[in-house]
């Protein structure tokens, strides 16, 4: 699918305690074209997951992008697009206009392993010092070697 390419994390502290989100829009060609994050306060990590979907999908309808490729590292992200009733009630609603959103969309759901989302996770780590959503046009500094490391097919390995 030539089009965006959306890669989410979501990083909580504790289950719950204190959790942000974020998602990195690419372009067919893997530059950055947008990124966002969201501290969420206290939340449980579904909830964190799922609230990253729904602003990912959100942010694409708004900049009219309708060729959307979702990478999101929560399997269970993936599943509440065949099963909604995961769905945590206080997003049920907002869910619901997202999915009339997507009907509109030509989109595609993946899941990818959480090393993919390096940028993402860097972003969600970010948006936990944060007080309101944030949006950047322009790649913050915090990801930009990161972004060059993966876009030329650099390997990143977590080290516990």
């Amino acid at each position: 699918m030539v089009g965006i390419s959306a890669t989410l994390m979501a990083i909580h502290l504790c289950n719950p305690g204190r959790a942000a989100c974020a998602g990195v829009f690419r372009n067919y060609k893997g530059e950055f074209i947008g990124g966002f994050t969201q501290n969420l306060g206290r939340a449980n990590s579904l909830f964190a997951e799922i609230m990253g979907a729904i602003l990912a999908i959100e942010c694409a309808s708004n900049k009219n992008w309708n060729q959307i490729w979702l990478e999101c590292d929560s399997k269970l992200v993936v599943l509440a697009f065949m099963s909604p009733h995961i769905i945590p009630w206080q997003l049920k609603n907002r869910w619901l206009n997202c999915i009339t959103k997507i009907n509109s969309m030509n989109f595609c759901i993946s899941h990818i392993y959480r090393e993919g989302n390096h940028c993402a996770d860097k972003l969600a780590s970010l948006g936990l010092t944060l007080n309101d959503y944030t949006w950047w046009d322009i790649a913050p500094m915090i990801i930009r070697k990161d972004l060059v490391s993966n876009r030329l097919g650099l390997p990143f390995f977590r080290v516990c």
